[in-house]
């Protein structure tokens, strides 16, 4: 379980998130949705404890500064984050490693062969496509078998049946009982995947959905009625 309680991050007399509180339930995939400049950023980074806060989070019931919580913790960043010089099995050992995960390779052969990197394993990460360096982001994450994942714009690069792999496996760990929080701006993405959602605007969150609660309205519709983005065209949420 991911929960939230009270953050704000302040930048001088600037608020980017204030008084933000949210809660991602085992067995549960929550979405944090927002225009630019809503204090998603903000708030991922604050989870993730890239960034000094007030308030307090707590991840599977530890303070998220703990090593409890960095063990039982997985975040996949919207750019992600790699050693250029390491090879995918590089990068499995160091973490795998460095989490002292005792069966370690056997999970990431699965996911390798999962996110089709075998025939890539031995090359570094700078040779790599955009796609491909999504997929080794993913895989780290989860070779530590996380009991929370943290998922800041999944689907950065990734081609469409990749897509539909990752929201699948999505709703496997899911099921499995691992609380998911996915921070997007693509709603139909996640429309049909989604359980429990949070809408950020200037900071703050302005509306709570769950999809059992929905009474005929769509998560586009609550995000353009509680947000201040204008609707044009159908265009893409940025």
């Amino acid at each position: 379980m991911i929960e939230v309680k009270n953050l704000t991050k302040s930048y001088g007399s600037f608020k980017a998130a204030e008084d933000v509180n949210l809660v991602a339930k085992d067995g549960c995939i929550t979405i944090l949705l927002g225009p630019n400049g809503a204090g998603k950023s903000t708030t991922i980074k604050s989870i993730a404890n890239l960034l000094k806060f007030d308030g307090e989070i707590d991840i599977c019931g530890y303070p998220n500064s703990t090593v409890e919580a960095k063990q039982a913790f997985g975040y996949i960043p919207d750019t992600p984050v790699l050693y250029d010089l390491l090879t995918i099995d590089e990068h499995v050992d160091f973490i795998g490693s460095a989490y002292k995960v005792e069966n370690y390779r056997e999970v990431a052969d699965h996911y390798i062969t999962l996110f089709d990197l075998e025939e890539k394993r031995k090359k570094v990460a700078k040779e790599l496509s955009k796609g491909m360096r999504q997929k080794l982001s993913m895989l780290l994450a989860l070779v530590i078998q996380p009991k929370a994942l943290l998922v800041d714009e999944p689907m950065v690069g990734l081609d469409p049946a990749s897509i539909e792999e990752t929201l699948d496996l999505f709703v496997k760990l899911k099921d499995e009982g691992c609380s998911i929080l996915i921070s997007t701006h693509i709603i139909d993405i996640i429309e049909n995947i989604w359980d429990e959602a949070y809408i950020m605007d200037h900071g703050r969150i302005v509306k709570t959905a769950s999809r059992s609660h929905m009474n005929g309205e769509s998560l586009k519709d609550l995000f353009f009625k509680y947000t201040s983005v204008e609707v044009k065209n159908d265009e893409i949420l940025d």
